[in-house]
């Protein structure tokens, strides 16, 4: 497993951010049982630039949390049976799994997590998880979708014990 971990944020971060991102990420592909070694990009930035890449990509004008870019198309979330079929999904050099990107806004980390009152380390780790979900093929905009999306993030978070009553309340 590759994470390329960009950090373009300005301010201070208080959460061990590299390690959290790790289990999280190790754990979302081990519940989805992908059966590659995965690539994923993580860019840490702030509402400004979040901004500006949600407008530019989904021409949605405001900042948000969380953006995830799959590089796969699924015909159901995490079939995975099809991606050999296009090498492209595929890093040359090591053979692994390009998930995908996933961008961050570390302002809205620290503004959710007052809001929803956990701490950020539970929000940041919240943010991948759902992330991830999004490069395995889920999305949340039916109501069943939603469900199920929640259900797996909640799992995922509770394994890497990233819940509001353990990690989540530091």
């Amino acid at each position: 497993m590759s994470i390329i971990i960009e950090n373009e944020y300005k301010g201070i971060i208080d959460i061990p951010y590299e390690k959290i991102a790790e289990e999280v990420i190790a754990a979302a592909i081990d519940y989805e049982n992908c059966p590659y070694e995965c690539e994923v990009n993580l860019l840490l930035t702030d509402n400004e630039e979040i901004h500006r890449i949600n407008l530019e990509q989904r021409q949605i004008d405001r900042p948000t949390d969380v953006l995830s870019f799959p590089m796969a198309e699924y015909e159901k979330p995490a079939d995975f049976s099809h991606l050999e079929e296009d090498p492209m999904l595929f890093d040359p050099e090591n053979g692994e799994f390009l998930a995908g990107d996933i961008v961050i806004s570390m302002d809205k980390v620290k503004e959710q997590a007052e809001a929803y009152g956990h701490s950020r380390a539970r929000e940041y780790a919240f943010l991948i998880a759902h992330s991830m979900l999004h490069l395995f093929g889920y999305d949340h905009m039916e109501e069943e979708e939603r469900k199920v999306m929640e259900k797996r993030q909640e799992e995922i978070l509770t394994k890497t014990k990233y819940t509001r009553d353990e990690r989540g309340l530091i």
